[in-house]
């Protein structure tokens, strides 16, 4: 049992820097290497479930926190090539690590946002806006106690916080822009 508790840890180790890996590939725009690396996670992910099922007395909670990075790395991937949302069932997920994955690759795509308003790529910005929202949306209506879901609630309400800043941070640039082209609108008619 101790030595698979010790194979656990690692591949957990693993699982977690794979689903870093690909988040970064995604902000550097190579989907096809975030892609790639999510689903080594995905078998890192089994084989660490496959594990804990050989040795039922080893703490699950080992897998909860790398398997909600996985959760988080899918969600970011899908957020950003306009793809659905993974099911936890496609993932193998547990629940929760799915609902606090979810909530955090809504905040994680912020960057993603920022980086396109510093582009100009405003209706992609505002895209990915509405799928934080739509994500924080959902989540809001766990309301369940914290004993059952692992702190969500706070996750959600930081949430809203990421939200309502790049909610600010997009309608500031937008009015920014429309000012702008009012004003060069204006000295072209004189």
């Amino acid at each position: 049992m101790h030595e698979a508790r010790e194979q656990v840890l690692v591949r957990c180790r693993k699982l977690g820097q794979l689903s870093a890996k690909s988040i970064r590939h995604v902000h550097r725009h190579q989907f096809a290497e975030a892609s790639s690396l999510l689903v080594e996670a995905q078998a890192e992910a089994v084989a660490v479930r496959e594990l804990i099922a050989l040795h039922p007395t080893l703490n699950p909670s080992y897998l909860h926190d790398t398997e909600k990075e996985m959760v988080e790395a899918a969600c970011v991937l899908a957020i950003v090539l306009n793809n659905p949302l993974p099911l936890a069932s496609e993932l193998g997920a547990q629940t929760m690590a799915y609902l606090h994955g979810a909530c955090e690759a809504a905040s994680e795509v912020r960057r993603f946002v920022l980086d396109l308003i510093r582009e100009g790529k405003m209706p992609e910005a505002e895209r990915i806006l509405a799928e934080m929202d739509a994500i924080y949306e959902e989540l809001v209506t766990f309301d369940f106690p914290d004993s059952l879901t692992n702190g969500l609630r706070r996750a959600v309400d930081a949430l809203r916080a990421v939200l309502e800043r790049t909610r600010s941070d997009l309608t500031l640039t937008v009015s920014q822009q429309k000012l702008i082209a009012e004003l060069r609108r204006g000295r072209n008619e004189l």
